[in-house]
């Protein structure tokens, strides 16, 4: 049995020994960089990527599942923490965009589909009308929506879909006249 497959080395990483986790990031920080990478297509947010990847995976120890492999768990958390990663950046970036778009004066069909969709948001259901407000207006991801408004990530994605559903209803009206 290999030194990373050495279930001694695992039961040492579930409890926090330091040695066992830089022994894990020698092994790893590699292919976890190469994940990250491949998500993000910038060497510093890959870079950002592996450091949160190794602490979410430090702060998690205790509930990894040994009867899994530590790769693919360390995979997962990169893939996670490499959108997390991209969707601050995007929301930085649309911050500026939208400074831009702020100086332009809005058209009249422009005006008119806002007040359209804000008189949808307006018809949701308060919880649902949260999830949008959180994740498309101040942009957080789901789970610092969950983290925000109290309730689990999975009460958020259905929310959110349910939501959405019912937008795209009350607004189809919208896309036909698009057409």
């Amino acid at each position: 049995m290999g030194v990373l497959n050495d279930a001694n080395l695992i039961r040492r990483f579930q409890r926090g020994d330091p040695e066992a986790i830089r022994a894990l990031y020698r092994s790893y920080s590699r292919s976890v960089f190469t994940v990250a990478y491949g998500a993000l297509g910038d060497r510093s947010l890959a870079e950002e990527a592996v450091q949160l990847t190794f602490t979410k995976a430090w702060r998690a120890a205790e509930r990894f599942d040994t009867a899994k492999g530590i790769a693919p768990w360390l995979y997962t958390i990169a893939r996670r923490v490499a959108v997390d990663l991209y969707r601050r950046e995007r929301r930085h970036e649309s911050s500026e965009l939208d400074r831009e778009i702020a100086v332009m004066p809005p058209s009249f069909e422009g005006m008119w589909e806002a007040w359209e969709v804000r008189g949808a948001l307006d018809k949701l259901p308060d919880d649902e009308r949260a999830i949008i407000e959180t994740t498309h207006y101040r942009q957080l991801t789901m789970t610092e929506a969950a983290e925000e408004l109290g309730i689990p990530v999975g009460t958020v994605k259905s929310r959110s879909h349910r939501a959405h559903r019912r937008l795209a209803e009350s607004l189809s009206h919208l896309r036909e006249e698009t057409a």
